[in-house]
């Protein structure tokens, strides 16, 4: 059983794993207390996606949203390129 000291870092409490325990570094974890035990767990990567299959029904206001609602500006980028193939297409004779 490896062993260590909880220091101040800050205005908080800390501790430092041993390395055969650490996880890699920037690991998002998990702090609670069980039962006088503190359980530090890694945070899991994916995040559930909540199924509002459930609700649906009880939202009749709400409608999905229709792909030709969905209506948006051409990029700049884009319509600069678009308008310079056509000045090169006019300049051609084409």
């Amino acid at each position: 059983m490896a062993r260590t000291k909880i220091f101040k870092s800050g205005n908080s409490a800390a501790v430092r794993l041993p390395a055969s325990f650490a996880p890699p570094s920037g690991t998002l974890v998990e702090v609670r207390e069980e039962a006088g035990r503190w359980v530090i767990e890694p945070v899991p990567a994916e995040v559930p996606l909540i199924n509002l299959d459930g609700i649906w029904g009880s939202c009749p206001g709400i409608k999905p949203i229709a792909s030709e609602d969905r209506v948006f500006d051409e990029r700049p980028s884009v319509r600069l390129a678009r308008e310079q193939a056509e000045r090169e297409q006019r300049a051609r004779g084409e």
